[in-house]
């Protein structure tokens, strides 16, 4: 069946290893005849609006305490705490590495603890954090909070993304990971808006500068999410929360009934053989490459609000107003919604990821060209930078990829995305003030022609993983299906044949019952 062709849920083909045809490795672990009842599609509403819905309002709020050094910087913290060296970079910089130090290991402990008690803590730990830097008044005081930040926010996403692979089945997942992952974008759109508004509201309030009550309010909105967190999070389908007030017996039930049919596993405490799985499985260093070169090749958008405020117009004058340099933005972002959703939809309708894959890198080609040219004008810079924002929309395809060829290793699944999340922190780290030095903005000479030679071995690589999908984890996730079905209809014919045989005993007992009574009657009778 070619990928153009809508698949069929309840059609299971047959691949073919050397010619890479037949389902995705999704369809391989489903069952064929299964169509949704009416419970479980109300079971899988209560999800979406309880678990989904609340990891995007984490998110939303994480996007938005994350963009707001971005514009607390142009809109006073530069001058008030006189930051005019590379330090913008370095705030970056130090919040990455407490980023990339932590995520693996939270990774593995969120397979360990509650992770309803494990994310929200965390998250509650920097909301406090976010008030802090409304009290700076020097570039070291938020380099040292930058790092505890990163450090505390290391969990959210990559938490996130375990536990909706663990409650979602493979055709429903690509989509809620593009709908979770859109959420990204309206935190930036948000955050536009939002310090807009604080700015224009609040500056000079009080005494306070309109960008330090930004990360009062950010600080509050953060710990209300971390404590709703405690009765929103369902922990996993074998383990649930019991605090979360939405989730029944039943639907307990029916998670862990989903899991069986698609011969699925819920996840289990990580361990080194699991971290020596994922670093001999070459899936983790193509991940790794996509993930990586997809998320620097667009970074660049993150910076579109130094390019406008670049802008002089004839008389010389700024061509944006400071409110403005946080609403231009809005559109990159409300591209970048429309596809994170879009294109995850399409992904689990096709069961196709390497294609979408492979077309947003030659759609990201042309406009990376033009802003290593440059000297253009200024309309194709214009849609040069709004088109970043279509290159940072890969990262659902990529998680909805590595679980179809990961089906039944949770673990790995869970510690793949660390290291995968890791590795970009770790590399953005030293990266970033490289590839988008301060001093240069924003016309980055060096940094253009890197991300657009990062951006070519990306392509590359999905087709090289293509190629391992087909000839290794399409064949193996084959043969673990036929395993799973033959170990499910033997453990079957057990159950059943214990039953019969516990049948026949219980006859077999009453049958001695009813020839013993009659025969000591007999007894009794001769006695009397």
């Amino acid at each position: 069946m070619p990928f153009w062709s809508k698949k069929n849920q309840n059609e299971v083909e047959v691949p073919d290893p050397e010619e890479g045809r037949g389902p995705s490795s999704a369809y391989l672990q489903a069952d064929p005849g299964h169509v949704k009842s009416a419970a479980e599609k109300r079971y899988l509403y209560k999800l979406d609006v309880c678990l989904l819905l609340f990891c995007c309002i984490s998110q939303i709020i994480k996007y938005i305490d994350q963009q707001n050094i971005n514009f607390a910087y142009t809109a006073g913290m530069q001058q008030d705490l006189n930051l005019y060296g590379n330090e913008l970079n370095l705030f970056t910089t130090y919040f990455n590495v407490g980023y990339c130090i932590f995520i693996i290991p939270s990774q593995i402990m969120i397979t360990w603890f509650r992770p309803a008690l494990y994310l929200s803590s965390l998250e509650l730990i920097w909301g406090v954090l976010t008030f802090c830097y409304a009290a700076t008044h020097n570039a070291s005081q938020v380099y040292a909070i930058r790092a505890l930040v990163g450090i505390a926010e290391s969990s959210a996403y990559p938490g996130a993304i375990t536990l909706l692979m663990s409650w979602y089945t493979p055709t429903e997942l690509a989509k809620r990971v593009g709908f979770y992952s859109a959420s990204q974008a309206m935190g930036g759109l948000m955050a536009s808006a939002l310090q807009s508004a604080i700015y224009k509201t609040l500056n000079g309030a009080h005494g306070i500068a309109g960008w330090r009550w930004g990360f009062i309010i950010n600080g509050i909105m953060t710990v209300v999410v971390a404590v709703a967190g405690l009765f929103f999070v369902p922990d996993y389908p074998d383990r649930p929360n019991r605090w979360a007030f939405w989730l029944t017996k039943d639907d307990c039930a029916m998670a862990t009934e989903r899991l069986t049919r698609w011969r699925r596993k819920s996840p289990k405490k990580v361990n080194l053989q699991t971290a020596k799985k994922v670093a001999l499985n070459p899936m983790t260093y193509h991940l790794a490459v996509l993930y990586i070169g997809f998320l620097l090749s667009g970074y660049g958008s993150n910076y579109f609000n130094l390019f406008l405020k670049s802008l002089k117009g004839p008389d010389g004058k700024a061509v944006w107003s400071t409110a403005m340099l946080s609403a231009v933005p809005i559109g990159g972002y409300a591209i970048n919604i429309a596809l994170s959703f879009g294109l995850s939809y399409i992904s689990d309708m096709f069961q196709t990821r390497w294609l979408i894959l492979l077309g947003l890198a030659i759609v990201g080609f042309p406009p990376l060209v033009i802003l290593c040219v440059w000297n253009v004008p200024v309309g194709a810079l214009y849609y040069a930078y709004f088109m970043l924002y279509v290159l940072q929309t890969a990262s659902p395809l990529v998680w909805a990829w590595m679980s179809d060829m990961l089906p039944r290793d949770p673990e790995q699944r869970s510690m793949i995305i660390g290291v995968c999340i890791a590795l970009y922190y770790a590399t953005n780290a030293w990266a970033n003030p490289l590839i988008y030095p301060a001093s240069e903005a924003p016309h980055y000479k060096r940094g253009w022609f890197a991300v657009l030679a990062l951006l070519i071995f990306s392509a590359l690589t999905i087709i090289s993983l293509r190629i391992y999908d087909v000839k290794v984890a399409r064949p193996r996730n084959y043969q673990m299906a036929i395993e799973a079905e033959e170990a499910q209809r033997q453990a079957h014919e057990a159950h059943a044949a214990q039953m019969v045989a516990e049948a026949d005993g219980q006859d077999a007992k009453n049958g001695a019952l009813t020839v013993v009574v009659p025969r000591l009657s007999a007894e009794e009778a001769r006695s009397h």
